[in-house]
């Protein structure tokens, strides 16, 4: 499927569902960030619209947040 046809796709199930009066909704969001300390992947979810999140490292333990 190319991105054309995906852009139309989506935009046609956002006017059906708004024609119906389902709310739209946004999920979270999955961060993929590196520890400062030993520069280690993490993975942290977050709520839509946060920017700044507290995690701890899964491999050093030290707790930080997210830039």
């Amino acid at each position: 499927m190319s991105k054309e046809a995906m852009r139309e796709e989506s935009k046609r199930l956002v006017e059906e569902a708004m024609a119906r009066n389902v709310p739209i909704t946004r999920g979270k969001t999955q961060l993929e960030v590196k520890c400062i300390k030993c520069s280690s992947p993490n993975r942290v979810m977050t709520e839509a619209g946060q920017s700044r999140v507290p995690y701890t490292c899964k491999y050093c333990g030290l707790k930080q947040t997210t830039w």
